[in-house]
């Protein structure tokens, strides 16, 4: 991918320093780009500019302009960020839920065009309305999927803090609740990436108990996957994640029977993609783990063909 030049992100607002990945020219590349899509989309559609902090300071302190946002009351009040109907009542749905403990950052959702939970909305919020449709979508991007859907859940998590769970902040992007033949249910967690670039992380020297004993009783991971308890990696966060939705299996109730984590990425944005294949690396199951791009599920033909031809003008850079 071609990377545009300072020049234009300047011109665009849109020259972030944050947006260079040490050692990965191809990611940095990405980054600039998507920025850079996500500004002149916002500009075809008419959304106003937005600004670095979101919410400008009440005191009339200067914002600095960044041309990947919407100016935030213009955002909340129009849902701009979101590029359907069904996206947006998803958005508002989930905003008008607390889950205990929950760190939910609603300026980004509203304001922020890269952020990537928003892209969960645009990409699930039709199906989350539309159940039969959600059940059609699952089984058609991931067709061994047992069960029938029967919700779905955005920026969820079982229970944050809760140590029959992971015992920690930890949730998932979506969640496709499944009823199963035998009265259980099943869970398939899903993590939407678009921008990010894979910061490598060590997970909390206080929560290590736990996490080794669900990953060691979970049976997916080779013995060195445990590593990733005590070393700083960009696999934490997927790792953590997916530990999530395993602790899910071993809950003691046994309400849930049958569990997957997936990860869906831009073809594009090779961070994601190589952590993923690593990541794949840690396994024994290979069932327990998925990835599709953002390319494969809107080729699918699944989704609304208005909301299909959004998302491709929005996030195919």
């Amino acid at each position: 991918m071609e990377e545009p030049s300072r020049q234009e992100l300047e011109a665009a607002s849109c020259w972030e320093k944050d947006d260079r990945v040490p050692g990965r020219p191809d990611v940095t590349a990405f980054r600039r780009a998507a920025r850079l899509h996500q500004a002149r989309w916002r500009e075809a559609n008419g959304h106003p500019i937005g600004s670095q902090p979101i919410k400008p300071p009440a005191d009339g302190r200067a914002a600095r302009p960044v041309g990947s946002r919407i100016a935030f009351d213009y955002a909340a009040e129009t849902g701009a960020n979101l590029v359907s109907p069904g996206a947006l009542a998803a958005a508002k749905a989930r905003v008008a839920t607390v889950e205990p403990h929950q760190s939910f950052d609603h300026q980004r959702l509203w304001a922020d065009l890269l952020w990537s939970p928003t892209l969960a909305f645009n990409l699930f919020g039709d199906v989350s309305i539309d159940l039969a449709r959600a059940d059609q979508a699952v089984h058609t991007w991931w067709p061994d999927t047992p069960g029938t859907v029967t919700e779905l859940r955005f920026a969820h998590s079982p229970g944050r803090f809760d140590p029959s769970y992971l015992n920690s902040l930890r949730s998932f992007a979506a969640a496709f609740v499944l009823d199963l033949e035998d009265g259980t249910r099943g869970i398939l967690a899903v993590d939407t990436r678009f921008h990010e670039w894979m910061k490598p992380e060590v997970p909390k020297p206080q929560n290590q108990v736990r996490i080794r004993e669900v990953a060691a009783r979970a049976g997916v991971f080779a013995p060195h996957a445990l590593e990733l308890a005590t070393s700083r990696s960009e696999l934490c966060v997927t790792w953590l994640e997916h530990l999530l939705q395993l602790s899910m299996l071993q809950h003691p109730s046994g309400e849930w029977t049958w569990g997957r984590y997936a990860v869906v990425h831009p073809a594009n944005n090779g961070a994601v993609a190589d952590a993923c294949a690593q990541y794949r690396d840690l396994l024994v199951d290979q069932s327990a783990f998925a990835t599709i791009t953002l390319e494969e599920l809107l080729s699918s033909d699944v989704l609304p063909k208005r909301t299909t031809a959004a998302l491709r003008e929005r996030y195919l850079v």
